[in-house]
């Protein structure tokens, strides 16, 4: 099949989960012997190669604002698909972006939309931020081929207020794990002694109720926060202030690739505090790399979690530092934890099977699922 990616930042991933996903689904999918294009946004891919890990690389412009950023590229990545790519099927992201479905859809080019979580909840939006989310909400049950969830309770929620049935596939993670080396070394920190964040720098994130609650929890590890985002100055000037007040917290700002792996592979807990959206790809990655993870009490935190790590009271400080207090100071807990994780994800998460379920789903989409039957019948036959 020939696949393109649009609605994201593009690749290299150095933004957030969307493009760790397609970071992680591309390359696997071009092993898989189908031709994938992912889209990039000119402000914020810098990559002259046309390939990256053999996905074409296609960079478009885009306008840097809030409100108009994805909605800008995504419009002109859709014309671009239908008028100059040849696709046989499209994977677009986030629903806000449904509305431009329609111009594949008139190119006779199916398109299938992972939706993402419920985005018009997000604090950073405006009304008319959450009313462009409604909306996409509605066209996303409306215009594309099919829609895809990452957690069941996303599906859950399309199903009882649209009447759509969702295909649900969750992100992926990798259980290898990478050594301590240049990042702990420069922000000087000790492999297994710093608690972890790792998230966009925005208000439903809450890493300012992490570093409230870290502040009460009477540890030597450090805090470390790791993240940046566009468009969110003043909150992230709180955050430098609550730093300033507490010398064992650590403001990264963004880290991608190795370094982010260093850091995720080498944390003695993870805190995951976030309260909107899927599956957290940083969620997966620290149980897939051996974390105990703390996590804000929502269900698709509880989905992916199940008893491999702790769950607090939703938005609770008080309830996290206690969390943060017993996990630190039981050891065998946090191995307990640790090993159960990265079990869990062993057997439900791993990248490849991710990539064999959204190559099973696009192929459905594209007509060509008997194409896809005949090939596997003839490898095993091969075999």
């Amino acid at each position: 099949m020939k696949i393109a990616f649009i609605g994201l930042r593009g690749i290299p991933a150095n933004y957030g989960g969307f493009e760790t996903f397609a970071e992680e689904l591309a390359p696997r999918l071009v092993d898989r012997g189908h031709q994938v294009t992912v889209y990039g946004r000119s402000n914020n891919i810098d990559y002259a190669a046309p390939f990256y890990k053999g996905v074409r690389i296609k960079v478009l412009p885009t306008i840097s604002h809030k409100y108009l950023d994805t909605l800008v590229h995504t419009l002109l990545a859709s014309v671009h698909c239908s008028l100059k790519g040849g696709y046989d099927v499209i994977l677009m992201v986030n629903a806000a972006n449904a509305p431009f479905a329609i111009f594949p859809r008139i190119a006779r080019i199916p398109v299938a939309l992972n939706v993402d979580g419920i985005e018009r909840l997000r604090k950073k939006w405006g009304r008319p931020g959450q009313i462009l989310y409604r909306i996409g909400e509605w066209m996303a049950t409306r215009i594309p081929n099919q829609i895809v969830a990452d957690a069941q309770v996303i599906a859950q929620y399309y199903d009882e207020t649209y009447g759509q049935v969702s295909e649900i596939i969750a992100y992926g993670a990798n259980t290898d794990t990478t050594p301590a080396g240049e990042t702990l070394q420069r922000l000087n920190l000790k492999p297994e002694n710093y608690v972890l964040y790792v998230s966009r720098l925005e208000r439903e994130n809450n890493a300012d109720k992490v570093m409230k609650a870290f502040k009460s929890v009477e540890t030597e590890c450090p805090l470390v926060v790791v993240g940046d985002a566009p468009y969110s100055d003043e909150y992230k000037a709180e955050l430098v202030a609550l730093a300033a007040s507490d010398e064992r917290v650590i403001l990264t700002g963004g880290i991608y690739g190795n370094g982010y792996r260093e850091l995720i592979s080498n944390a003695c807990v993870y805190v995951q505090a976030t309260e909107v959206g899927g599956t957290h790809p940083a969620l997966l990655e620290a149980m897939a790399t051996g974390n105990c993870v703390v996590a804000n009490h929502v269900a698709e935190h509880e989905e992916v979690l199940g008893d491999c790590g702790v769950l607090y009271k939703f938005n609770d400080t008080g309830d996290l530092a206690e969390q943060l207090r017993s996990v630190l100071s039981d050891k065998d807990k946090r191995k307990t934890c640790a090993r159960m994780a990265r079990m869990r994800i062993a057997e439900n998460y791993t990248w490849d099977v991710i990539a064999e379920k959204y190559e099973v789903l696009l192929s459905r989409v594209a007509g060509k699922a008997s194409d896809l039957r005949a090939e596997s019948s003839a490898g095993q036959i091969l075999q």
